[in-house]
């Protein structure tokens, strides 16, 4: 280790401390002489005087602050650390001069790790967005071109294409409709709803509107529902919670053999209201759980598809959850069926009526 000419760590510390975003600063041999609490997080292992290739392994920053360090105008050059997990950086680099060290140069590093998984997600979802609506399109178009030609003149081919046409087009409109839920209750995210809502009352009006699809099905439903829950928050959002999560229920957890209830529960829990849907269907595989919120993210996209599933329900429940300041939480094997657990806010005593 060189010894000091200088106590730039006393000169420089309360500078840099005041400055949000890790900062290093090197000399002449990338020594280094001083850095802040933010740095000091990212390379514990770093101490004042070390070479910071010992913590910063990034070869195209170090190679930039030796072109500094040698006389060269202010740098910037890219750093993705890989583990434990990814991040990336930008880094600037800078030369400097202090009582001391002629010869030195400041490492700022700006965090750009949710700008790439905000910008990565937006390229997946205008991606999915676009094969999602691709696709009945294409079968739309295909069929008017076939009913202007061929079948023309063809009652009975005329009347199965628009049908097939019919079903394409409630698809497109189902998932332009959860599109633009989604994107609403994102543009809300930060307003926490503060209406008082009967959640007890609300569950029960829409497994009242579900009854005849879940006989349909040939599924009972099981309810064990402790009166008179109140919550704050949004009726429309809420009864969006309750609707997917039975309707997953129904369209995908129908258990093999003699067909076991979709179990319905809600109940308050000190200051929490949790609501539950369990259904004994075949359950997901462990790796799959935590995609399961995920736009578009399908275990099985034919099936999914099939049942007019767009992709999206799960995460707008995850949403409203979270504009809600709840928790979703989610717990299934194969062979075992799942369960799906909300918990909200309950009101507290005294609230302003319900609606």
């Amino acid at each position: 280790m060189p010894p000091l000419k200088w106590p730039a760590e006393d000169m420089l510390g309360p500078v840099i401390d005041a400055l949000p975003e890790p900062v290093f600063v090197i000399d002449a041999e990338t020594h280094a002489l001083a850095f802040n609490g933010p740095a000091r997080a990212l390379a514990p292992a770093l101490g004042v005087g070390e070479p910071i290739l010992r913590s910063l392994r990034s070869p195209d920053m170090l190679d930039a602050a030796m072109r500094v360090l040698a006389g060269g105008a202010a740098e910037k050059a890219s750093w993705v650390e890989r583990l434990p997990v990814e991040r990336w950086f930008e880094a600037h680099i800078a030369p400097i001069r202090f009582p001391g060290y002629e010869t030195a140069a400041m490492i700022s590093l700006r965090d750009l790790t949710e700008a790439h998984r905000v910008e990565r997600m937006r390229v997946d979802f205008v991606a999915n967005a676009s094969h999602e609506l691709r696709t009945p399109l294409a079968s739309l178009l295909g069929f008017v071109e076939t009913l202007q030609g061929p079948a023309k003149n063809d009652p009975a081919a005329r009347d199965k294409f628009l049908s097939i046409m019919r079903e394409q087009a409630q698809r497109m409109a189902r998932l332009i409709d959860d599109l633009l839920s989604l994107s609403r209750i994102e543009q809300h995210m930060h307003v926490r709803p503060a209406e008082s809502v009967d959640f007890t009352t609300l569950v029960m009006h829409i497994v009242d509107t579900l009854t005849p699809m879940a006989e349909e099905d040939g599924v009972s439903l099981a309810l064990d529902l402790e009166p008179s829950v109140i919550v704050p928050g949004d009726r429309d959002e809420l009864a969006r919670i309750v609707e997917n999560l039975i309707e997953n229920a129904l369209k995908y957890g129908r258990s093999e053999g003699a067909a076991k209830p979709v179990e319905i529960t809600l109940a308050r829990k000190g200051a929490m209201a949790v609501f539950s849907v369990r259904d004994h269907g075949p359950g997901v595989a462990q790796e799959h759980i935590p995609r399961l919120t995920e736009r578009f993210y399908r275990v099985d996209a034919g099936k999914s598809r099939a049942k007019g599933g767009t992709g999206l329900g799960l995460a707008i429940v995850k949403h409203i959850v979270l504009r809600h300041r709840g928790r979703l939480a989610i717990e299934s094997a194969l062979g075992e069926g799942s369960l799906f657990r909300v918990k909200l806010p309950a009101a507290t005593p005294g609230a302003s009526g319900p609606r």
